[in-house]
C-alpha cells in the first residue's frame, strides 16, 4: 500500500492507495513497467552522465536515479523497477555501504528491482561485431551472477537503430532470455504490424518507442505538461475521472494492436527517475483509481511478469526471420549513415578488440596476475564502446574522444600484459639464467600511420631487431608482415636462423605526410627519423603460438629483395597498353588509357572476370527542402558524383618476390594502393581518404564501387554482426510491400565482415577491416561507404554536424581515414571458404611485439612457442573466440563453428575439437558447459527457458547442436554456426 497525506485548512486525511493488484483474467491488463534508459555516453560522457556534471548540455545524473530509486521501492513493496546498463550500476554499486547493498539485494531477490538485459551497455546492433557483443554481455552477466546470484532472462534493446538476427538468436536465446523487447523498426513495417497484430513475436516491438503513452510522463522539470492525477476534492482541478478515462482509452487503443489481453506501458525514458517518487506517486494513483473503475486492470509489472503472462495465454506467435535493417523513422529518413559514421573510431574498436582477444590468450599462458597489469581496463573500455551511441558514431565529438581515450588507456595496460607474457614465454627454456624481466617488448599500435619506433632503428651497429609474431587463431597460418624501416641494407631470418625472402617497398609521400601530421597531433612531437621503406616478409606461425623473426644488418651479404618500379603515364595514347600485376595465381590488368582496373584473372580457379574499381561521393542533403538533412544517423543523399582520376599523375607499380603494389593518386585527397600477394588469391585495397574538402559548402559521403559483369538480379548478401550472411533484394522487404522513397539509402545495410553477390557461375566478394555501410545499387556492382564529412545536423538529438577534424595546436584539418578492404572473385559455391577463413584472419591478425637484442643473448631464448600440442590444429571451420583465465584460476573457453548450414560443401559439417590436445600442457579437472554469457549451466538454462508456440507449427524450430561433451575423451562437437562456452578447472 502507498500512503498519501492531504491537508486543507488544518484538516487532513490519509488515502491508502491500493497497489496490490495482480493479473485479472478476462480484463485488459495494463502492465506498468517503470524504467530508465541511461546511455553510457551520448551528449555527455559516461562519467558526466553518472555524476551529473556538464548539465548545460543535458540535465541528467544516473547517480540520482539509483539513489532515489531505493527509498521509492522501499516505500511500497508492490512497486517495481527495471535497470539495464551495468556500466552505470557497477559504478554506483562500488560506492554503496554494506547496509545499502544488503537492502538492494533484498529488492532484487523479491523481484521489486529486476536487472534485465544485463550487459555493460545496451549495445548497438549494426556496427558491432558478435565477439564484442558477447564479451560485453558476459562482463555484465557474470557480475550480476556473482553479486546477486541471478541470471537476467529478458532482452531489452529498446533504443538501437534497427535490430540484427544475431542479437535475437545469439544474444537472446543463447544467453537464456525468454523474450526480447525492442523499440525501433521501420515506420512502414510498424504500421503493417499494428494492423495485423504482429508487433510481438516474442521478441516484441513497442507500439511507438520506449516512452509512456502520450500524456503519462512525470519527470520533474522535464518541460512537459502532462496532467497529474489530482485527487484531493478540497483542491482545485480535481480530475480523477478524467484521467481514468484517458488511461482506459489508451489501454484499449494499445490492446487493439496486440495479441492477448496484456499490454505493456514503458513508464520512463532517457535518464528518468532522478526523483523517483514523482513517477511512483502518479502510478500509485492510477493503479488505485483505474482498478476501482474496473474497466481495465492496472498493475506494477516487469518484462518478466509480462512475458510470463503472454506465455500463459497459450497463443501462437508469428516467426520473424532475417533482421530489422534498414530502419527509417519516417519518409526520407533512413538511419543508414551511422553504419559508417566516425570510421576512425570504428577502426580503433576493431583493432583493439582483436588485441584484447590475443592479450587474454597470452595472459592465460603466463597466468593471470593479481597485483600486476591485466586486461580488465581494456575489457571495460571496449564494453562501453559497444554502446549504441559509441561505435555507432552517433555521439557528440567530445564523447567520441572519451571512448577513444578509455580504449587507449586499456590498450596501454594490455600492452604490459602482452610484454610480460612474451618475456616469460620466450625465456621459459633459457639455460643461462638470463633474466627475462630485462627483455622489454614493445608494440606498434600506430602502424596504420606508418609509425613504429621499435622497427625504425639503426641496425648497422650490431643490434638485431627481434619480432615475435603471435597467432591467436587455432590453425597454422602464413601471412605477410610489413614494418617501416630506415635502411634497406638488412636481412630477415626465421626462428631457425635461416635467412628468408624479404622485400623493400618505398614509403609513399602520402604515407610520410600522414605519419608526420598525425604523429605530431597524437603524440605532441615529430618523429626523430623518417623511415624510407616498408620491409615485407612472409611469417609462418603455429596455432595459438608464436614464431620469432630477426632483422639484422646485411653485413656485406645480399640484402632482401628490392621492388622493381614501373611508372605509367596514363593517357589516351596508351589505349592499347595493358599493365599486368601479380606474380602468383592472381593477376590484375590495368588500362594504360585511364589507369583503371579492368580484369581479375585467377589461373588456378579459371576465373577471368571484367572488374572495375572506382570512387564516388554522395552530396549530403542539407535539409532545406523537407528539414531532413544527412547527418551522423541519417544517410540522405542528394546527388551522386563520380570521382575522376587525375590523369596527369602516373600509375606507379612496384613488383617484388612477395607482393606487387599499384599506387594511384586518385585526386588531391584520395590515394590508393592496390596489393596482390604472390601466395594469396585476393586483392587488398588500401585507401587514404581525406581531408574531404568542404569549401564548396557541400558535405560528402565517399564510396568505392566494384563493378563486374555478374548478372545478380538485384540480390546481394551482407553479414549480420560478422556472423550469418543474409540475402538482400534491392527495393524489397519480405515482411511488407516497400514504398521506395530513397533508392540508395533505403538499400544500405550494415557490414562487419563482408558483402557479396553472385550469379549462376561466379561470386564477387568484399571483406572489410571495420564496420561500414554498403549495398548493391546496380546489378553486378558492390559499393562500400568509407568516409563521411557532413555540415548539417540530422535532428536526431546529437545537435552536431558530423565534421571530424584533427588538430595541431589551433591548426585543424578534416579527418583522414586510412583503411583497407579486400576483393575476391570465385566460381559459384567456392567463395565461402575465403570469406570465412580469411575473414577470421582479418578479425584476428598477427600480434607483433618488438625487442632489440644482441645475437648472443637472444640465442638462449625460445624461438617458437606452441600453445596447443605441436601436432594439433583446430579444424578449418572452428575458431577460438575466448580463452581467458578468470579470477580464481578457472578458465573461460568459447569455441565457434564459422560456417552456416549448406554454405560450403566441405566445411558446413559437424566439427570436433580435442581439448586434451588444445591443453596438452595442462590436465583438466572438470569442465562445465554454460550459457553463451557464462553465467549459468547450459543444462539449467535449457530446463527453465520458456518454449513458445510458433504460428504454423506447434513447436519452436529445432536447432542442430553438438552432443554433450564427452567427459572422458574431452571432445567438443560443434554443428554449423554453433558457439559453445565452457568453464574449465585445471589440476594445479
Amino acid at each position: 500500500m502507498a500512503v498519501a497525506l492531504f491537508s486543507w485548512t488544518g484538516h487532513s486525511k490519509f488515502i491508502a492507495y491500493n497497489t496490490t493488484s495482480t493479473i485479472v483474467n478476462g480484463k485488459i491488463n495494463v502492465h506498468l513497467v517503470p524504467h530508465t534508459h541511461d546511455d553510457v555516453g551520448w551528449l555527455k560522457t559516461i562519467d558526466q552522465y553518472y555524476v551529473g556534471s556538464n548539465n548545460s548540455i543535458q540535465d541528467a545524473c544516473v547517480q540520482n536515479v539509483l539513489d532515489s530509486l531505493v527509498p521509492a521501492l522501499l516505500a511500497d513493496k508492490n512497486r517495481k523497477f527495471i535497470y539495464v546498463e551495468q556500466a552505470f550500476f557497477q559504478r554506483w554499486w562500488d560506492e554503496q555501504s554494506e547496509i545499502v547493498k544488503s537492502t538492494v539485494k533484498k529488492l532484487v531477490n523479491s523481484g521489486q528491482l529486476e536487472l534485465i538485459n544485463g550487459g555493460m551497455c545496451m549495445h548497438d546492433e549494426a556496427a558491432t561485431h558478435y565477439i564484442d557483443m558477447i564479451d560485453q554481455t558476459t562482463l555484465g552477466h557474470r557480475f550480476i551472477k556473482a553479486e546477486f546470484n541471478v541470471t537476467p532472462r529478458i532482452g531489452w534493446q529498446i533504443d538501437p537503430f534497427g535490430h540484427s538476427a544475431v542479437q535475437a538468436y545469439l544474444l537472446g536465446a543463447e544467453v537464456g532470455f525468454d523474450s526480447f523487447f525492442f523499440g525501433r523498426i521501420d515506420y512502414q513495417d510498424r504500421a503493417k504490424r499494428k494492423n495485423d497484430k504482429t508487433l510481438e513475436i516474442f521478441a516484441g516491438a513497442f507500439p511507438e518507442n520506449y516512452e509512456p503513452p502520450s500524456r503519462f510522463y512525470y519527470e520533474v522539470n522535464s518541460g512537459t505538461d502532462d496532467p497529474i492525477v489530482q485527487d484531493n476534492p478540497n483542491l482545485f482541478d480535481y480530475n480523477v475521472m478524467e484521467r481514468v478515462n484517458q488511461f482506459v482509452a489508451a489501454a484499449i487503443s494499445q490492446a487493439n494492436i496486440t495479441r492477448t489481453n496484456h499490454v505493456m506501458w514503458t513508464m520512463g525514458t532517457d535518464f528518468q527517475y532522478q526523483y523517483a517518487r514523482t513517477w511512483f506517486r502518479q502510478m500509485d494513483k492510477f493503479i488505485h483509481y483505474v482498478n476501482q473503475d474496473g474497466r481495465v486492470n492496472a498493475l506494477y509489472s516487469t518484462p518478466s511478469i509480462y512475458t510470463d503472462a503472454k506465455h500463459a495465454a497459450d497463443e501462437y506467435w508469428p516467426l520473424k526471420s532475417e533482421d530489422y535493417f534498414p530502419y527509417a523513422d519516417k519518409q526520407n529518413a533512413y538511419w543508414t549513415g551511422y553504419f559508417t559514421s566516425r570510421p576512425a573510431l570504428k577502426g580503433y574498436v576493431r583493432v583493439t578488440s582483436a588485441y584484447y582477444l590475443a592479450a587474454r590468450q597470452l595472459e592465460f599462458f603466463r597466468g593471470r596476475s593479481k597485483a600486476g597489469p591485466n586486461t580488465d581496463y581494456l575489457a571495460d573500455a571496449l564494453a562501453i564502446a559497444q554502446h549504441h551511441d559509441a561505435v555507432s558514431g552517433t555521439s557528440k565529438q567530445h564523447v567520441a574522444d572519451d571512448y577513444a581515450k578509455r580504449i587507449a588507456i586499456g590498450y596501454t595496460e594490455a600492452e604490459k600484459v602482452v610484454a610480460a607474457s612474451l618475456a616469460q614465454l620466450t625465456n621459459s627454456a633459457s639455460k643461462t639464467g638470463y633474466n627475462h624481466s630485462s627483455i622489454k617488448y614493445q608494440p606498434c599500435p600506430l602502424l596504420n600511420i606508418s609509425y613504429c619506433p621499435p622497427s625504425e632503428v639503426d641496425l648497422s651497429k650490431g643490434k638485431n631487431l627481434v619480432i615475435v609474431v603471435y597467432n591467436p587463431l587455432g590453425w597454422k597460418r602464413e601471412d605477410v608482415v610489413k614494418i617501416p624501416i630506415v635502411d634497406e641494407n638488412v636481412v630477415v631470418k626465421d626462428f631457425r636462423g635461416k635467412e628468408i625472402e624479404s622485400q623493400f617497398i618505398p614509403l609513399s609521400h602520402v604515407s610520410v605526410a600522414i605519419r608526420k601530421y598525425h604523429a605530431k597531433a597524437y603524440l605532441g612531437k615529430l618523429p626523430k627519423v623518417t623511415p624510407r621503406y616498408w620491409l615485407a616478409f612472409s611469417a609462418i606461425v603455429p596455432p595459438l603460438g608464436f614464431s620469432t623473426y630477426t632483422v639484422s644488418s646485411a653485413k656485406g651479404a645480399a640484402a632482401g629483395g628490392g621492388s622493381e618500379k614501373e611508372s605509367v603515364n596514363v593517357s589516351a595514347r596508351n589505349e592499347d597498353h595493358k599493365i599486368q600485376v601479380g606474380s602468383g595465381n592472381l593477376k590484375l590488368v590495368y588500362s594504360g588509357k585511364n589507369g583503371q582496373l579492368t580484369k581479375y584473372i585467377n589461373k588456378r580457379s579459371m576465373v577471368d572476370e571484367s572488374v572495375e574499381q572506382s570512387f564516388g561521393y554522395y552530396s549530403g542533403d542539407d535539409g532545406s527542402v523537407d528539414m531532413q538533412a544527412s547527418g551522423a544517423y541519417i544517410f540522405r543523399p542528394n546527388l551522386t558524383y563520380p570521382i575522376r582520376y587525375e590523369k596527369k599523375v602516373p600509375l606507379t607499380v612496384f613488383r617484388g618476390p612477395i607482393l606487387d603494389e599499384v599506387h594511384q593518386r586518385i585526386n588531391s585527397w584520395i590515394y590508393q594502393i592496390t596489393r596482390v600477394f604472390k601466395r594469396k588469391e585476393h586483392v587488398e585495397f588500401e585507401f587514404a581518404i581525406g581531408p574531404i574538402p568542404i569549401n564548396d559548402g557541400i558535405g560528402k559521403e565517399i564510396v568505392t564501387k566494384i563493378s563486374s559483369s555478374l548478372k545478380s538480379n538485384k540480390k546481394f548478401y551482407t553479414d549480420s554482426n560478422g556472423r550469418d550472411f543474409i540475402e538482400r533484394i534491392r527495393d524489397y522487404r519480405k515482411d511488407w510491400n516497400l514504398e521506395v522513397n530513397q533508392p540508395v539509402a533505403g538499400n544500405y545495410y550494415p557490414i562487419n565482415l563482408g558483402i557479396y553477390t553472385k550469379d549462376k557461375s561466379s561470386e564477387l566478394s568484399l571483406l572489410v577491416d571495420r564496420a561500414v555501410g554498403g549495398s548493391s545499387i546496380v546489378d553486378g556492382q558492390l559499393e562500400l561507404m568509407l568516409h563521411r564529412r557532413l555540415l548539417e545536423d540530422d535532428d536526431r538529438g546529437v545537435a552536431e554536424a558530423l565534421n571530424e577534424t584533427v588538430c595541431i595546436a589551433d591548426n585543424c584539418q578534416g579527418l583522414t581515414i586510412v583503411g583497407k578492404y579486400y576483393l575476391r572473385v570465385d566460381p559459384l559455391g567456392e567463395g565461402a571458404k575465403w570469406r570465412r577463413s580469411y575473414g577470421q584472419e582479418l578479425y584476428s591478425p598477427f600480434l607483433l611485439a618488438f625487442t632489440e637484442q644482441d645475437e648472443h643473448n637472444w640465442n638462449s631464448h625460445v624461438p617458437t612457442f606452441y600453445g596447443m600440442s605441436p601436432s594439433y590444429a583446430l579444424p578449418d571451420n572452428v575458431a577460438i573466440l575466448t580463452l581467458q583465465e578468470l579470477e580464481g584460476g578457472k578458465v573461460l573457453l568459447r569455441l565457434a563453428h564459422l560456417y552456416e548450414v549448406g554454405e560450403d560443401k566441405d566445411l558446413s559439417i559437424m566439427a570436433s575439437v580435442e581439448l586434451k590436445k588444445v591443453f596438452n600442457n595442462k590436465k583438466i579437472n572438470s569442465i562445465e558447459e554454460t550459457s553463451l554469457s557464462a553465467n549459468q549451466k547450459r543444462s539449467e538454462m535449457e530446463k527453465k527457458r520458456l518454449v513458445w508456440k510458433v504460428k504454423g507449427s506447434s513447436k519452436e524450430p529445432k536447432v542442430l547442436r553438438g552432443r554433450p561433451i564427452d567427459q572422458k575423451n574431452l571432445v567438443v562437437e560443434l554443428s554449423p554456426m554453433e558457439i559453445r562456452t565452457f568453464i574449465i578447472d585445471f589440476y594445479s
